[in-house]
Parts: C-alpha cells; sequence; structure tokens
C-alpha cells in the first residue's frame, strides 16, 4: 500500500522514517513480512499472506495420467464400429487423424478390417463460398435426412492457421439442432495445412463411418478453392451452395468449379432476397449451359432454398434421388466410385513418398545446407532439388 511513496510518516513521534531504512532492516531473510509491521509503524499490523498456490493442480494431473485412456486392440476398435458406438468411433477417427506411427499402424489396421462393411452410404460434398450458409444449410438437410432417410455422418473440414497450425472446430456449435441427434454424427476435423483442407485421411474416415452404419455422408470443404477437386473425387454428388445479391453472381466461380458441380443450391431465397435469388438462378443457368454434358449423362441443375426456414430441402433431396436413378443403372455411378479409388492410391503413394523423404536422415542433414545456398544465389532452386533427390535415390552428381 506504502510502497509508493520514498518516506512513510510516523504519526507518534511526528518524524519521518526513511523507507529504504524500513525495508532494510524488516525484509531481509522473510518474503512474507511486510514493510508496514516494522515497530516503527505504531498501531499498523498486517498479517502475513500465504505462499502462491501451483496453477496446476499435481493431485489432478497424477490422477489423470494414472487413468488416462489406453489404446485398445484394433479388433475392439472394430467390434465397437460395427455395433455402432459413436465413441469408439470417434477415437478411431482420432488414430486415423493422428501424425504419430504407432497411431497411424493402429489407424491402417482397423481401416482394412471395416472395408468390407463400406461403401454402402450416399457421399454429398457440400461446398461454397464463406458465409453463403453451409453450415445452415447442413443443419437444414441433415434433420430431413434423420427423419426420414437414416444415419447421417458430417465431416466438416476446418481450415488450419498457416501461423498456429490452430483450429476453431466450431460446426458443433453451429449446428446445436443437428449435434444433438441421435442420429447424427458431426466430426470437426483441422485440414493441417494439406491442399484445400481436404486429405487422405478424410476418405480414411468415410469407411470407418460406413461401416458404423452411417448411410448418408456428408463432406463440408473450407470453401472455394482447390480442395473441389479432392472433394469431387470422394463424393457421389457435388453441391455448390451460392449467394444472391452479393455482386456479381458468376464473379469469382471458376469454370472447373463449374464444370464439378453435380447442382448449384441459391442459399438464403427467403424474404426480400428471393427476387435476386431467382436472378441469380437464371444467370447460372445460362452458364452452365455452356459446358459439355458430363460423362454420367446428367444435365446439372440450379435450384433455391432457404436453410434459416427450411423451404426447398425437400426438393433438393428429391433433385438429388433423381440423380441416383439415372447414374446407378447406367453404370456410372460404380465407375466414379472405382475412378474415385484409384486417384486415392495415387495420392496415397505421393503423400507417403513426400513424408519418406522429408524424414530421411540424410535429407534432413543436407536440407538447410542447400537451402542457404539457393538464398545466397550459389544454385538455384531446381539444381538444389536435383541434388537432394540424388541424395534421396543414392545417385552420385
Amino acid at each position: 500500500m506504502f510502497g509508493s511513496f520514498s518516506f512513510l510518516h510516523d504519526y507518534n513521534s511526528g518524524g519521518i522514517i526513511n523507507f529504504k531504512f524500513a525495508q532494510k532492516n524488516n525484509m531481509h531473510g522473510d518474503s512474507h513480512d511486510h514493510i508496514e509491521n516494522h515497530p516503527d509503524f505504531k498501531g499498523l499490523t498486517v498479517n502475513q499472506g500465504i505462499e502462491t498456490p501451483p496453477s496446476v493442480n499435481e493431485n489432478s494431473v497424477k490422477r489423470f495420467l494414472k487413468h488416462r485412456r489406453k489404446l485398445l486392440h484394433p479388433d475392439e476398435y472394430v467390434k465397437g464400429i460395427l455395433d455402432g458406438n459413436i465413441t469408439i468411433l470417434s477415437q478411431a477417427v482420432t488414430l486415423v487423424e493422428s501424425s504419430k506411427p504407432e497411431h497411424q499402424e493402429i489407424a491402417q489396421e482397423i481401416i482394412l478390417k471395416c472395408l468390407p462393411f463400406s461403401g454402402n452410404s450416399f457421399r454429398l460434398g457440400i461446398t461454397g463460398v464463406p458465409g453463403a450458409g453451409k453450415s445452415t444449410f447442413i443443419e437444414a438437410m441433415g434433420k430431413y435426412i434423420t427423419s426420414n432417410v437414416g444415419k447421417l455422418a458430417v465431416l466438416a473440414i476446418d481450415p488450419s492457421s498457416e501461423r498456429s497450425k490452430g483450429s476453431i472446430l466450431g460446426d458443433k456449435t453451429r449446428m446445436e439442432e443437428l449435434s444433438t441427434d441421435p442420429n447424427a454424427y458431426i466430426r470437426p476435423s483441422p485440414s493441417a495445412g494439406s491442399l484445400g483442407g481436404v486429405a487422405r485421411k478424410t476418405r480414411e474416415t468415410i469407411v470407418l463411418c460406413e461401416a458404423a452404419g452411417f448411410n448418408t455422408i456428408f463432406i463440408e470443404t473450407v470453401g472455394v478453392g482447390q480442395s473441389e477437386t479432392a472433394v469431387h473425387s470422394m463424393v457421389d454428388f457435388f453441391l455448390l451452395i451460392q449467394l444472391a445479391g452479393a455482386g456479381d453472381e458468376l464473379q469469382g466461380i471458376k469454370r472447373g468449379i463449374m464444370e464439378m458441380a453435380d447442382a448449384i443450391t441459391i442459399n438464403k431465397a427467403d424474404g426480400n432476397n428471393i427476387e435476386r435469388a431467382q436472378l441469380a438462378k437464371a444467370q447460372y443457368v445460362n452458364a452452365l449451359h455452356l459446358f459439355p454434358l458430363s460423362e454420367s449423362g446428367w444435365a446439372p441443375r440450379v435450384v433455391t432454398c432457404s436453410s434459416l426456414h427450411k423451404t426447398g430441402i425437400e426438393d433438393i433431396w428429391a433433385m438429388i434421388k433423381e440423380y441416383l436413378s439415372l447414374v446407378q443403372p447406367n453404370g456410372y455411378f460404380d465407375y466414379r466410385r472405382r475412378e474415385q479409388s484409384k486417384y486415392w492410391m495415387y495420392e496415397s503413394i505421393n503423400e507417403t513418398l513426400k513424408n519418406n523423404f522429408y524424414n530421411n536422415s540424410s535429407i534432413k542433414s543436407l536440407l538447410s545446407k542447400v537451402e542457404e545456398q539457393v538464398l545466397e544465389d550459389k544454385i538455384s532452386s531446381f539444381v538444389a532439388a536435383r541434388q537432394l533427390l540424388n541424395t534421396y535415390f543414392g545417385k552420385k552428381e
């Protein structure tokens, strides 16, 4: 209390007490004593405090370490998944997403044993610009599916920060109603810097969810970008969600994304926005006419809906069923699934080679040296890459 003053007054003697003198005579050797308890301060007593308790309860830490969940045998995970145990399913997905080699070993065994029980679901990819209402749409469509179709798994990919590598993983908070539905399973996952947020691990998670009895799988992407190629290679139907009244309706929509879309949904078609939604619909219909017909024989549709008021949701599902009634009999559905499996085989090879390259001990010791030479313009980037690859493959210059 008096620490901000240079001198303190002794009211009984009327004299002045030197602060430093009092501190010197009273504070040495005892960190809990107070200068105010010095004999020169008549009639003033300050109780000693207590040591600051540790910020972490050591007993709690010991109990946590003692009771920390142990890894199960792969067969126990498989049994739990096939029984529809959501807790076991979530633990298995965590192993799939883990970068630890021991976790990956268990995860791959689980996937291998679940593979015969997968492939029996409908997979819907959902993408759109940020703010288009993807999460609201998924909740509205999800509630319709859990009420009329069956069990739904939502794999929502959250963008990871390039700086901190962290993700908010907030989809469960945005889907309050669906997250408490017993027939729905929502799994937000970080993109972890992978291309657009969709990686091989998402496809492996699909296998586990299908084995757990979910007959409809939604995959929500980070947003419009390169990730759409990856999503397109793991779903049966690709839905692009757009907004009306947000400027030029076709601005920023790349031709590639439009060509991949099996349908475009103009969301938030309610209130004063209905007229703008209809205008946007007409513009997209005209744009789609410029593209050649897809291999499936399906002509992409443009529809409007209001996820907030749940209007148009039933029509979208009816459109999807119409699509399935076309591509399943003509063989395109199975053809696309086979092509997707081949695509992910090559993607898995590429990812494994890349990880193996950077984890190689010879490369690790040489990489920083070669990088420094590139930065100092002693060698070109291409020569540096060739040197590193030659070292990796054991070739001489």
